[in-house]
């Protein structure tokens, strides 16, 4: 059995102790993954995070890696833990919805390329994990299976389009998972929840087999207690793919080196997303969190943040006009929902599409639609690239001045379920601080770093260049060795959440 400091309700608290606890045969495979399925079942109605679980094929795979690992087989440091993974990422013979009616029964025929890494690396896929329709959406409301609940306060959201994901680690039922991140989809929900999680460098995981929102914007990221378990997992999806052109990496990340000084760490703060709509809580927390890296001896300096204003338009104007040629394909025809009320070609695809997608999906449907059409893609779709362009030169500015840029990833806490549903105009502007990231394809790293009066968790993130996650996860694990914010979780106790652990 794992040690008591190891254990969190019976279950390890994180991916690289418990795969360590695994590798020295104080813990089976097949127990840790019994334990997770367990769980998940006992406790999972009140925060509706997986949508499928794969029981049976996570026992038998389970059952594979144990006898690997009996024979001294060094498959990689996860070896043997279990992940749960966004339910827009294909797994063959697993059900694969993206939360969606329109997908609702579609089963893969193959895996996505970062599935299969994570197969080679000995980790047991044994969930889905709910989430906002098609990643649309930012609090993991919109999706035909119910909204997810934040297991720090059920009555409010965790976050999205990952909320799943987060609040899966949240809650404990799952040890580290993948989430994917569009305009914040894995930070936001960390922020909202109180875990950690990471934004890779566009081009540094394979797109492969990720059911696609925006595909100049999506990239899949790993979620987890800490910057340790984020930065293992990272290294095993990360590297190259000869069937996405768009990943160009020649090889996995390698964070085993560390560095151990911060005097040389320039640190940036834009003072501009400090004023108007963001919380005191929050605008609080953050510059403390600034303040124990000036502790830690980095050099901190505020700046004012360029085109600030044009950030949400363009970035909503090309997700929207993206995500209305991917979605385009779901027209109850070659596979997925085809509406009973059908009686003509027409109506198959006006009724499949009408009664098949929720409400985010055709709203952005329609956004997108008309910016791309003819009469106004010059006005606006044509505009927005070229605003694209400049926050890309912005950035690249701001790194000719700091190593890393250090802000709010979300103007709020999580706020109750319900409240911004009906306001897509104030859902969207919840995303201020995470969007431009994703239109620059910049990594990002969240952390928690702090709670406010209501008891609900506050994050942070830190910006770095292209291909510079080995210095936003040094710069990370300098923070989480100095705070320990990551490793509190709420006090889950007969279907009740609320309080601190």
């Amino acid at each position: 059995m794992l040690s008591d400091s190891t254990l969190q309700n019976g279950v390890a608290q994180t991916a690289l102790e418990l795969a360590l606890s695994i590798k020295l045969k104080k813990t089976g495979v097949l127990e840790t993954v019994s334990a997770y399925i367990e769980k998940v079942e006992k406790n999972d109605k009140q925060f509706n995070a997986f949508l499928t679980l794969s029981k049976e094929s996570a026992l038998n795979r389970a059952r594979e890696i144990q006898a690997r690992i009996d024979k001294g087989e060094e498959i990689s440091p996860l070896a043997g833990t279990p992940i749960a993974i966004k339910d827009n990422i294909s797994t063959i013979g697993v059900e694969t919805t993206c939360a969606s009616k329109i997908l609702k029964g579609y089963k893969p025929v193959f895996n996505a390329a970062i599935v299969e890494k994570l197969e080679r690396a000995g980790m047991i896929v044994f969930g889905k994990l709910n989430m906002d329709e098609f990643a649309l959406g930012g609090s993991s409301e919109t999706g035909a299976y119910g909204a997810v609940h934040n297991p720090w306060d059920i009555s409010r959201v965790s976050g999205g389009s990952s909320g799943g994901s987060a609040a899966a680690i949240a809650s404990g039922q799952t040890p580290v998972a993948l989430g994917t991140d569009t305009g914040g989809s894995i930070r936001q929900p960390c922020s909202f929840c109180g875990v950690t999680g990471i934004k890779p460098t566009y081009g540094s995981v394979s797109r492969y087999g990720i059911v696609a929102f925006a595909s100049s914007l999506d990239q899949a990221g790993p979620i987890g207690q800490n910057i340790e378990d984020c930065a293992a997992l990272l290294s095993i999806i990360s590297g190259p793919d000869e069937k996405d052109s768009t990943c160009i990496m020649e090889k996995p990340f390698d964070f085993s080196v560390r560095r151990t000084e911060m005097k040389d760490i320039k640190i940036g703060i834009p003072k501009n997303y400090l004023e108007g709509g963001i919380e005191e809580e929050v605008k609080t927390a953050v510059l403390s969190a600034a303040k124990e890296f000036e502790s830690a001896g980095a050099k901190v300096e505020e700046f004012e943040m360029p085109l600030m204003d044009y950030m949400i338009p363009t970035y909503y104007i090309i997700a929207a006009a993206e995500v209305s040629s991917n979605l385009s394909k779901y027209d109850g025809l070659k596979y997925g929902y085809r509406s009973e009320n059908a009686k003509t070609l027409s109506e198959v695809y006006r009724l499949s599409r009408s009664e098949g997608f929720g409400m985010e999906a055709k709203r952005r449907i329609m956004l997108g639609s008309f910016v791309l059409s003819s009469g106004y893609y010059d006005a606006y779709y044509k505009k927005a690239l070229q605003a694209r362009a400049l926050i890309k030169d912005a950035y690249n500015k701001l790194f000719g001045r700091f190593d890393i840029i250090l802000s709010p990833t979300a103007p709020t806490t999580a706020y109750k379920l319900g409240d911004n549903i009906g306001d897509p105009v104030k859902m969207y502007m919840g995303d201020i601080y995470t969007v431009s990231i994703n239109l620059a394809g910049l990594p990002a790293a969240a952390l928690p770093c702090g709670f406010d009066k209501q008891g609900l968790p506050i994050g942070f993130q830190l910006i770095g260049n292209a291909f510079s996650e080995n210095k936003i996860i040094d710069v990370a694990r300098v923070f989480q060795s100095r705070t320990d914010y990551h490793k509190k979780r709420p006090a889950i106790a007969g279907g009740v959440t609320g309080g601190v652990q």
